[in-house]
């Protein structure tokens, strides 16, 4: 099913897609091989046991085709949770200087566009990019790394804190209709370097389209990246995402992914715990109506001693929506006094909503400590009961208490701002009533 996309490179690299650094032409080849040669994935993958990507498979997505957008700020106003953070915005692709602002950072903070950063730096990028992110057995990887147009690049030196967060706003109109975007994120936070990354994508409109991300995060000795993903497609979308983290010594990865857009959805989260005393915080909340599906994969390695991981994935699922987590913590025989937590736990809104979820442990140490557990449910009749009986209509004392089920997880989020508005879009999705 990779074949149409043979003369798609072709073109596409004929028409510019070969620009760039002479390393990068090779580097895009090498991919589109490797995609080539593995095809999407299928079922009988075990990593894609309970996802089928039939529907992104058995279409042909164009190259995106970014064109001048005639968006405004005003437009963007229900994505931007505050207005004070640094921004970048690419709509279809695009970067929109216009719609962006992230002059305010601090002098020796690099951020750039992933084309900038190619004709600026070809040679760090070259030491960085592909390095994190390997496609010898990632098919979607091995698809972005061919067809990548731009993306970001973030670099924050030794000791650098980024006190505001930095939003990066993925936008898809009508325009993008039948495209696929491969947007690509590169950030390196150097040795006690401290930033906040918030990626969003959105979709406006009914367009079907597909968005293959990836993300490489490098967090050096002693730094902290906090990384919180919103995916809010259109729903006739499809999105997948994957970031590849490597951690150093005392270093903090804290991965925050919220799922409630796209028809297909599927999101990796790998990091790797490669040096004593680093730590992984990973947690998601996704919320499902209609026919959608979404899936978290996760990949713990712990590579060294004295490492801590802790996940927590909820799902809320309604009509005959599909929610899958299938999370794996490794532990290495050197990794000796890990301690590591998983949880997953669904709540089911309706009788045709349904949930897979594998949570496993492959420990190959002998002084661990390490858990992992799964729950899935419905809505308990006695608090429904009770709040009924105190005069609360039974659609809101349904929404309240989906509220409180997600309350757990949002409270994960350290961003007051990015909080409040899940916290807000959650409660609505499921009620008329509106948080004042």
């Amino acid at each position: 099913m990779t074949a149409p996309y043979a003369d798609q490179f072709a073109a596409f690299a004929a028409n510019g897609g070969g620009e760039g650094p002479s390393w990068l032409p090779a580097l895009r080849q090498q991919a589109f091989e490797r995609f080539a040669a593995l095809g999407f994935p299928t079922t009988r993958d075990e990593d894609w046991h309970f996802t089928s990507v039939t529907p992104i498979a058995e279409r042909t997505f164009k190259v995106v085709k970014p064109a001048p957008t005639a968006l405004t700020l005003s437009d963007l106003e229900p994505w931007l949770v505050d207005e004070s953070w640094h921004r970048l915005v690419f709509v279809n692709g695009r970067f929109e200087p216009v719609l962006s602002n992230f002059a305010g950072l601090p002098a020796d903070v690099q951020v750039s566009t992933l084309s900038e950063a190619l004709r600026e730096e070809p040679a760090w990028v070259q030491q960085h990019l592909g390095a994190l992110a390997g496609f010898d057995r990632a098919a979607f990887t091995a698809m972005n790394t061919a067809f990548m147009q731009d993306g970001v690049v973030v670099r924050v030196p030794k000791g650098e804190v980024v006190e505001a967060p930095l939003h990066i706003l993925h936008v898809a109109d009508a325009q993008v209709n039948g495209a696929a975007i491969h947007p690509r994120l590169l950030v390196v936070a150097e040795p006690l370097a401290q930033v906040q990354l918030v990626e969003s994508y959105v979709g406006l409109g009914s367009a079907t389209y597909l968005v293959n991300a990836v993300a490489e995060v490098s967090v050096g000795n002693g730094a902290r990246v906090d990384h919180y993903k919103l995916q809010r497609e259109g729903s006739d979308a499809f999105h997948v995402g994957t970031a590849q983290v490597t951690q150093g010594r005392d270093s903090i990865y804290h991965s925050f992914s919220f799922a409630s857009g796209a028809a297909l959805s599927r999101t990796n989260i790998y990091t790797k715990l490669a040096a004593t005393g680093s730590e992984a915080r990973l947690n998601g909340l996704y919320v499902l109506d209609g026919a959608q599906h979404a899936d978290h994969q996760t990949f713990v390695e712990h590579l060294a001693e004295a490492c801590a991981s802790r996940e927590l994935y909820k799902g809320i699922l309604d009509g005959e929506s599909h929610g899958v987590f299938n999370g794996k913590v490794y532990v290495d025989p050197i990794a000796q006094k890990t301690d590591g937590k998983q949880t997953n736990k669904a709540l089911l809104l309706s009788e045709k909503a349904r949930v897979d979820t594998k949570p496993q442990l492959e420990i190959f140490a002998d002084d661990v400590k390490c858990t992992h557990g799964a729950t899935i449910g419905r809505l308990e009749e006695l608090p429904l009961f009770y709040l009924k009986s105190r005069g609360i209509g039974a659609d809101n004392a349904r929404a309240l208490l989906t509220y409180a089920f997600a309350a757990e997880v949002l409270e994960t989020i350290e961003i007051d701002a990015l909080r409040v508005a899940l916290e807000k879009a959650v409660f609505e999705r499921f009620t008329h009533l509106r948080m004042e």
